[in-house]
């Protein structure tokens, strides 16, 4: 399938306590920040969860490592919500995978930035840039840890 990538300027929430809600929230944004209703349209928006917080993409490296050090050690969720508007209907789901991290000393966390640019990343991370680096295990899809599950897009005939 063809297809553009197109970043908006959908404002982007954070709803205290409810990751589910956080992620749909914003994907419907950006797919209505598009506005083109007679195109089909695709939008995501993921977020990390631990204990309650919300972990979106951090504003700079200070709260990357942050965010890493808060991780460390720990399993947290990863929440994707996915819109998909045909032009006639809008169908939402949300993705859940779990992520172990491994423990992380200061400097795995300052070798991990020095190379991957954790900035545009929910989380400050990603799975596929040297991922294992950080990431224990995980269960659940690995598209969805990435920002896009598949899993939806079949169901919506989209693969």
């Amino acid at each position: 399938m063809d297809f553009e990538v197109v970043k908006t300027d959908a404002r982007e929430v954070s709803i205290p306590h409810d990751p589910r809600g956080t992620v749909l929230a914003n994907a419907v944004a950006k797919l209505q920040a598009y506005g083109a209703p007679d195109r089909r349209i695709l939008a995501a928006d993921t977020i990390v969860w631990l204990d309650g917080k919300i972990y979106g993409k951090p504003r700079d490296l200070v709260e990357a490592k942050t965010f890493l050090r808060e991780l460390s050690g720990h399993v947290h969720q990863v929440f994707t919500g996915v819109a998909y508007f045909d032009g006639e209907k809008l169908q939402t789901e949300v993705a859940v995978s779990d992520v172990a991290f491994k423990p992380l000393s200061d400097a795995a966390i300052d070798e991990y930035i020095r190379l991957v640019n954790p900035i545009d990343r929910a989380g400050a991370y990603d799975i596929d840039d040297f991922g294992p680096l950080l990431i224990e295990r995980f269960e659940g899809e690995y598209e969805n840890i990435m920002g896009l599950p598949l899993a939806p897009l079949r169901r919506w005939h989209l693969l």
